[in-house]
């Protein structure tokens, strides 16, 4: 009997592929997707691979979409559910490491690391003095996160390290009031239709013109044009942005600006949790191809009232 075929979009950690091997036929990072799939039982992707109609309806032995991360913006689940596919993703994988690349835009922005690392580098630094690269303490201030899952709520944890108080928004609540008293705010929603450019050109105005904007969530929450608008004009002290409404480009306005940290979307870049995403999204894999709801499946509900009908 051959071995059911699992196709990868994007080569990752051995942990993963090695499991997939063990029992699946393997093709890594195929030159025609749409070929590939059409024998494909189960299909693993990263947030590059847009899973949609046309590539669905071009696999139709396929079981399982498993999501190499935890966003899964960029794959159709209604579709998939239609067809009776699983989605999966690696939620729980990153949250620790996640959380800590957002402090340390937090502090970057704040104590203006970046900015005084281009100083240095560039041979523009003469001397010190008591007006010299002030920054803002984090002491005493209040750090708003919008968005209390497992990311917000492990940014939080780690507030009072800092000695600051943190406060939390949930999605149905009013936004206003959290912008107002925040001297930091860390956006670490989902994306969808509701979070899609929650942080506009209104809220933006909303926000004081001493606090800091870091967004560790998807670029598209951030409308990144008002973003630029509000820095230029010095309505915000600055930003830290992991994330782009349009990556890999970013806004010029954005761009041209000293007190902006910009990361490029490395959220859980690190061996240890790469290596956990690796091995959780083949085990996701490996469950939809035999037939078992995947441990992560974001759609088992829909999958399991369409195949009861």
């Amino acid at each position: 009997m051959p071995r059911p075929l699992v196709v990868v979009t994007r080569k990752i950690q051995d942990e993963g592929l090695d499991l997939l091997r063990e029992s699946c036929e393997v093709v890594v990072e195929p030159p025609d997707l749409k070929a590939a799939v059409a024998e494909a039982v189960g299909l693993l992707v990263a947030s590059h691979t847009k899973v949609d109609v046309p590539l669905l309806d071009a696999a139709p032995r396929l079981k399982v979409v498993a999501n190499f991360g935890v966003g899964v913006d960029h794959v159709d689940v209604e579709a998939c559910s239609a067809r009776g596919i699983w989605v999966s993703n690696t939620a729980g994988s990153l949250t620790e490491t996640v959380a800590e690349l957002g402090w340390a835009l937090i502090l970057a922005a704040t104590r203006r690391i970046a900015e005084g690392d281009r100083v240095v580098r560039g041979g523009r630094w003469t001397g010190v003095g008591p007006f010299f690269f002030l920054g803002s303490e984090l002491w005493g201030k209040t750090l708003g996160i919008v968005g209390a899952g497992r990311i917000g709520q492990a940014v939080g944890r780690r507030a009072p390290a800092f000695g600051m108080r943190a406060i939390y928004w949930k999605r149905g609540e009013p936004l206003d009031a959290l912008l107002r008293e925040s001297d930091v705010v860390v956006l670490t929603v989902g994306l969808n239709a509701e979070t899609r450019h929650l942080i506009g050109e209104r809220e933006l105005g909303r926000m004081k013109p001493t606090s800091y904007l870091v967004n560790i969530a998807r670029g598209p929450v951030v409308d990144e044009a008002a973003l630029g608008r509000a820095l230029l004009e010095k309505r915000l002290a600055g930003a830290g942005l992991d994330v782009f409404e349009d990556e890999p480009r970013v806004h010029p306005d954005v761009l041209r600006q000293e007190n902006v940290v910009l990361t490029p979307h490395i959220g859980s870049a690190t061996l240890e949790t790469r290596r956990r995403m690796a091995r959780m999204s083949a085990e996701n894999c490996l469950a939809g191809v035999s037939g078992r709801v995947p441990p992560l499946a974001v759609n088992a509900a829909s999958v399991a009232a369409r195949t009861s009908r």
